[in-house]
């Protein structure tokens, strides 16, 4: 057993001790995982000197379970001769259960792996039994080496951290992507293709549990574009955005909530720079749900993709924690991997004094930001003492005394016939209003409650009725179309 959450250490895979200086070597593992196996196989691999490449492929059965019954389902990465220490020095890819083979070497190497030399030592190749069938999992590794010179590892090139923006505005983005740098199917260019046709202005590749596609984004960034930098840590206990971390940072995912391990990985986020958000915390999927609390949180992903049941989940309990005085902003993305899931919906619209990194997770942070569906879409909130004098927006507080009366303003521009308009408070929802839906979008765009041609409450309340306010815009049917985050009163 090591320390990296609950592993396995399999005996040593050797290969000549006198590495030729052409030609290739492949051994063959076979073994059997039964259920209740450790979280992490490690079989070392001991790599010779004069070694051009590793390749390494695996097959596993998957038979067919009763319903209900978990099936097979095997992940597989790799690490070096710095070793598997909880951290990740020794990390060089994970491609989780994406791809049934990869390979590595100084000049290049399989999406999701990291380019470099394979330097003598004892590797290791790590095997993730994500789910295991009731008559355990048969699995076979086959290892390649390839002798011969190493060639040159290229120089990493990352985004640049900043855009043209349009100084002082609400912008738009899409935090939770994925491309085939993990288990998603399209390539950078073709995200990137599709975050401009759906206007968005910023973006994130949020690849699980590895950092090696950032380098191939800087190619598609541009000063219509801003490409942040992240990954989605895909712990056993649920996932979380390393939302925005300097270039080139990995997070490890290897450690569960009862071995209280989170906050170290939290800081490493924040001190790279980033934001720690929980990604779709009340997802259903088998290790999705977010079971670390939100102590941590930075940020919390409320709205994941289509909007569906856990997502309603995740709204109420957000909603839940304001009346409790936990304050966490709210964000969504769209968690697109493949066609047909759309890029930019959801989407997180956040006002920023530039479109540049630091500016837009400074806006994320403070919660001046809001969610809808499409850029066709823009919502606007505001507060303001009777006199007009004193007023706050999004993610701001309203300073008044508790009897004091308040206007709360909140407006939809660009929403379809039979949408509603509903301010929400501790108490649930207080006014709820049609909207016109002429779709026109036509509204000032800025958040700024000044109107919107699509629909707008006006609202009087006072500090101590209502500890803050937020607008919501729902479809007909009862799906959610966009939401703010909250402005507080008092």
């Amino acid at each position: 057993m090591t320390g990296a959450a609950s592993a396995l250490t399999l005996g040593n895979v050797s290969f000549a001790r006198a590495a030729p200086r052409e030609g290739e070597e492949t051994r063959v593992v076979r073994g059997v995982l039964p259920p209740g196996a450790p979280d992490y196989v490690h079989l070392p691999v001991e790599v010779p000197p004069g070694v051009r490449e590793l390749a390494v492929s695996y097959t596993y059965e998957r038979p067919a379970v009763p319903a209900g019954t978990a099936g097979n389902a095997l992940d597989i990465g790799v690490f070096d001769e710095r070793g598997t220490g909880l951290g990740g020095a020794g990390f060089r890819g994970w491609s989780g259960g994406a791809r049934s083979s990869f390979f590595l070497r100084a000049d290049e190497a399989t999406p999701g792996y990291v380019a470099g030399p394979v330097r003598a030592g004892t590797w290791h190749i790590v095997l993730g039994p994500y789910t295991v069938a009731p008559g355990g999992l048969p699995y076979e590794v086959t290892i390649t080496l390839r002798y011969g010179e190493p060639g040159r590892t290229p120089e990493r090139v990352y985004p640049p951290e900043r855009a043209r923006g349009r100084g002082r505005a609400w912008y738009r983005g899409d935090c939770h992507l994925h491309s085939w740098h993990s288990d998603g199917r399209r390539t950078p260019a073709e995200i990137a293709a599709l975050a401009r046709a759906a206007g968005l202005d910023f973006i994130q590749a949020s690849e699980h549990n590895t950092h090696a596609g950032q380098p191939f984004w800087a190619d598609h960034a541009g000063d219509d574009l801003l490409i942040l930098t992240g990954e989605e840590v895909t712990t056993r206990n649920g996932h979380v955005l390393a939302l925005g971390t300097d270039p080139g940072t990995f997070v490890d995912w290897r450690y569960r909530a009862r071995e209280n391990r989170f906050g170290r990985f939290a800081r490493e986020i924040r001190r790279a720079g980033g934001l720690v958000v929980p990604a779709h915390p009340h997802a259903n999927c088998v290790g999705c749900a977010w079971k670390f609390g939100m102590g941590e949180a930075d940020v919390v992903e409320v709205w994941n993709g289509s909007y569906t049941a856990d997502d309603e989940v995740s709204l109420q309990a957000w909603d839940a924690a304001l009346a409790r005085g936990r304050w966490v902003p709210a964000m969504g993305n769209s968690d697109a991997h493949r066609d047909p899931d759309p890029v930019g919906s959801p989407q997180t619209v956040v006002l920023a004094d530039d479109l540049t990194r630091t500016a837009v997770l400074e806006g994320l942070r403070r919660g001046h930001s809001y969610v809808v569906q499409s850029s066709a879409v823009t919502l606007s909130l505001s507060a303001a003492d009777r006199r007009g004098r004193r007023r706050a927006g999004i993610g701001e507080r309203l300073r008044v005394g508790a009897e004091e009366p308040v206007v709360v303003r909140f407006g939809a521009a660009g929403v379809e016939a039979g949408c509603s308009l509903r301010l929400v408070t501790d108490q649930g929802v207080l006014r709820t209003e049609k909207a016109p839906g002429d779709g026109s979008g036509s509204g000032s765009g800025d958040g700024s409650g000044d109107g919107s041609d699509g629909g707008e409450i006006e609202w009087g309340t006072t500090a101590g009725y209502a500890g803050y306010v937020r607008g919501e815009v729902r479809g007909a049917a009862g799906g959610l179309v966009g939401f703010t985050n909250p402005v507080f009163l008092g």
